[in-house]
């Protein structure tokens, strides 16, 4: 058995022989290789992600700025909120004391037309009391003239005429000034 393996002719070399012409071959299928893949491989492959690079930080650079025109926008977007409440409060403010005016002042003037009323219908009953008056002492003094008549067409005497006539004078209705 063994004969038989010693009769197979050994190749040459070992895991330590090195073949000069297999080297000088393989640096140079190598530096082929490296040349094709620079000129046709390397080049597209990092064009492409140079570009792939370069579209995302286009679009992280535009979220940036997409994501701070949306805080300016939320700014801006509270802030008219808030001026719109304040302008909100100023009107209803505004229409409150307005309504407070007007409603005084249609007390004052209902006030006032109601002392206008007052007054003039105690001006009204001063003078019809004053007309109401006269025409009872001009009644009275009527009264008085025929009583006096009567009195001397029945020749009475003092007494009785006094009597008579302080009887009248009573008998009038007392008038309260």
């Amino acid at each position: 058995m063994f004969s038989n393996l010693t009769a197979l002719p050994l190749l040459a070399g070992g895991l330590t022989d090195i073949d000069l012409m297999l080297t000088v071959f393989t640096l140079i299928l190598f530096t082929l290789f490296v040349i094709v893949l620079s000129k046709f491989a390397w080049g597209p492959l990092l064009a492409a992600i140079d570009e792939r690079e370069k579209s995302i930080r286009e679009a992280i650079e535009s979220s940036r700025k997409q994501n701070a025109e949306a805080a300016a926008l939320l700014a801006q977007h509270k802030e008219l909120v808030r001026e719109i409440g304040a302008e909100r409060e100023t009107i209803i403010k505004k229409a409150t004391k307005e309504a407070e005016d007007f409603r005084a002042d249609l007390m004052a003037k209902a006030r006032s037309d109601g002392e206008d009323i007052v007054r003039r219908a105690k001006e009204q009953i001063e003078r019809e009391s004053s007309v109401a008056l006269a025409k009872l002492r001009e009644e009275v003094a009527d009264l008085a003239i025929l009583g006096a008549s009567k009195i001397v067409a029945s020749s009475m005497t003092p007494e009785a005429q006094k009597k008579l006539v302080s009887e009248f004078v009573g008998s009038l209705p007392k008038v309260k000034n």
